[in-house]
Formats: C-alpha cells, sequence, structure tokens
C-alpha cells in the first residue's frame, strides 16, 4: 500500500527537520558519518534554510515519530551569469528504506519543478550514478539524460 505523506520547503525555523533529514540521507546512503559526523550549528542551518537559494524538501508520515522524514531533497539555486535565469541543482535526493518505489521521489522531484519555476529557475539538474537504475529510470521519465563526466578536484590549502 502507497504511503501517505506530506510535502514540505523548510524554513528558517526547522532546523529540527533538516537535522532529521541528514540523518535519513545518511542512513539511505549508507554514509552516516558524512551527514551527521560534524553536524552545523543551529545558526548555520538557520542562515542556510532562510536562503532563497538552497531548497530543502521533505516527505514526512505522521506516524513516524523522530522518523517522520521518510524522503527529502536537498538542492541549490545556481544563478546564471550568461542570462538573467537559474537552475535549480538537486544535490542529494533519497527515500527511506520501506517507502521506496511509491512515487514519493516523482513527486518530491514535480515539486522541486515547482519551486524551481517559482524563483525564476529554467531547469531542474540532477545527476545519477552510472549503473543506478531505480533512479534513473524516475529521472528519464521527467527530463531527457545528458551524458557528462565529473571531476572531484581537491582544494589546495593555502600556505
Amino acid at each position: 500500500m502507497p504511503a501517505s505523506y506530506t510535502l514540505k520547503r523548510l524554513g528558517a525555523d526547522d532546523v529540527p527537520l533538516l537535522r532529521a533529514l541528514n540523518e535519513m540521507f545518511g542512513e539511505a546512503f549508507k554514509e552516516p558519518d558524512t551527514y551527521t559526523g560534524a553536524p552545523p550549528s543551529d545558526d548555520y542551518f538557520k542562515e542556510l534554510l532562510g536562503n532563497g537559494d538552497f531548497v530543502a524538501l521533505v516527505a514526512l508520515k505522521d506516524d513516524q515519530g523522530e522518523k517522520n522524514v521518510i524522503a527529502g531533497l536537498a538542492g541549490y539555486m545556481l544563478r546564471k551569469f550568461e542570462r538573467a535565469r537559474a537552475e535549480l541543482f538537486v544535490y542529494d535526493l533519497a527515500v527511506r528504506e520501506g517507502f521506496r518505489r511509491q512515487g514519493i521521489a516523482t513527486a518530491m522531484l514535480e515539486e522541486t519543478r515547482n519551486i524551481a519555476a517559482a524563483c525564476g529557475a529554467y531547469v531542474v539538474i540532477i545527476f545519477a550514478d552510472d549503473g543506478d537504475e531505480a533512479p534513473i529510470a524516475v529521472y528519464s521519465r521527467l527530463g531527457k539524460m545528458e551524458k557528462a563526466v565529473s571531476f572531484d578536484i581537491p582544494v589546495k590549502a593555502n600556505t
């Protein structure tokens, strides 16, 4: 039976939900230390959530208590320089185990399209790992695949 849930865009007063979202991301991606090992302060989160260029969206299931964040999305509005427009880059999207394949990710991406349009973006960009068939199937239904190669370039410490 599909999950009953509500979608919520987080604002500056939603620090506890952002912390719960990070916990859920850590579980879903099997990287708990990345998401909860060195948590930012409440002030940092309030500033981030109050910035219109950061988008955090959660799916909430009322009867889950502390585990009520069953899915989430974090993204950034990237203002362009060549035209007066923006792209919304989805950095992370995950659905908690047990709630997958119920249309939650699709609903979150549809809501993200609405948010992007309201913010003046012309496209939503999201990456998937090569071979990760479930998200690739979802994203393919919503848009066209662009082939790209990405690189992580380490930052040099100031000397």
